[in-house]
């Protein structure tokens, strides 16, 4: 990878943290251009109290200087603010135990159990407050910091909900309605069917349940020619599938009418091409979702995830107590109804950071300017190809 990150810290732990490597020198750079994100990604109908609590904000402890990236590794920090409330329970100090808030009954649905195992804990508080997706509140900083880049080199993007607890949006998406999905509490793109889905969630948070649904995420202005065919480890779809398979609780990612797809002939799959001189290359049909053969083509790219429903339950599954190994009900923790809404911004944020990485490793460059210019021949290449 050309643009690196590692990120640390537990859900109630003192802080999130991050070290981010690889960004060029003289990207403009604020507080300003990462907790919008943040933002949005604690909204949506259906959140928890935890998001009452936090207000989350992005701390620059090192890599930006005067408003702008140095070339340096940049260090970030999130507080959580929920820390004051855990200091005794989450102590790193040796001899605390038994420990305050102890959770030995694992979850169906989470990592608990599993984790549990491979790592030896028997407190499974141990497993969950990594686990758990307040992890993705750092990543989504990072993704900002990503889109940023992506926007100076002119692309945009936009995250939504086709679908929430089985109630599917019947407005197609349009570039048009970004302000209307960014305004909606369900990131949705037809007003007509919000009041259906709020009464969803509000039954299912009564009946102590949790719903899922998809995510999309799309992107426009990208050069054809991100990733590659040579090797297996550079094909593009292939980097963000497993990106986008990382977000906590998604189980099924597809680009463009991938699973359609799967059931039509060739002849109502593949997108037929064109030239012309005054529009150069182009398709009328975009069912790849801008991507073949692990490339961008230069057209929109869509990137579609399924989320599950949350795996804490207010009316909890049978579950096993590993201490005693008693049958018990899975443990009750502080959790949202359903977080499709926050996820699809999650889910825009790690495609930009795969992008923004693609663009570095295809152009290189020390400093913004060395990129821009790159990217602006590398066009004019294209156009007169």
């Amino acid at each position: 990878m050309n643009l690196r990150f590692l990120s640390a810290g537990e859900s109630h732990g003192p802080q999130l943290t991050a070290v981010v490597d690889g960004l060029p020198a003289g990207l403009p750079l604020s507080a300003d251009d990462v907790d919008p994100w943040l933002k949005k990604r604690q909204g949506g109908y259906g959140r928890g109290r935890r998001m009452a609590i936090e207000a989350d904000r992005i701390f620059f402890a090192a890599g930006v200087r005067g408003g702008r990236t140095t070339g340096a590794p940049l260090a970030l920090v999130i507080e959580n603010r929920d820390w004051q409330n855990w200091t005794e329970i989450m102590d790193p100090a040796a001899g605390n135990w038994p420990r305050k808030k102890a959770l030995t009954t694992p979850r169906p649905g989470h990592a608990d159990l599993t984790g549990g195992i491979k790592y030896g804990h028997k407190d499974l508080r141990d497993v969950l407050e990594r686990a758990s997706a307040r992890e993705t509140a750092m990543r989504v900083a990072i993704g900002a910091i990503a889109h940023k880049l992506l926007s100076e080199l002119g692309v945009e993007s936009i995250g939504y909900v086709p679908m929430l607890g089985g109630i599917e949006s019947a407005v197609p998406f349009s570039w048009e309605l970004r302000s209307q999905i960014e305004e909606s509490p369900l990131r949705m793109t037809d007003p007509g069917v919000e009041k259906d889905v709020i009464a969803a969630i509000d039954a299912a948070k009564k009946s102590g349940d949790t719903l899922g649904g998809l995510l999309e995420a799309r992107f426009r202005g990208l050069v054809p020619g991100l990733g590659s065919y040579v090797q297996y480890d550079r094909k593009l779809d292939g980097r963000i599938a497993q990106m986008v398979m990382s977000i906590p609780a998604v189980k099924g990612v597809e680009i463009g009418a991938g699973f359609a797809n799967a059931s039509r002939p060739g002849s109502a799959v593949h997108d037929a091409i064109y030239r012309n001189e005054e529009r150069g290359w182009f398709r009328k049909t975009n069912r790849a979702g801008g991507l073949e053969a692990g490339m961008t083509t230069g057209q929109e790219l869509i990137v579609r995830a399924a989320l599950k429903p949350i795996a804490t339950l207010m009316q909890p599954l049978p579950s096993v107590d590993v201490v005693s190994h008693q049958p018990a009900d899975a443990a009750r923790e502080r959790s949202d109804v359903t977080a499709v809404p926050a996820a699809s911004v999650i889910l825009e944020a790690l495609v930009s950071l795969v992008l923004a990485d693609a663009y570095l490793e295809k152009f290189g460059g020390d400093t913004l300017d060395e990129v821009k210019e790159r990217v602006a021949a590398y066009w004019k290449r294209v156009r007169e190809y």
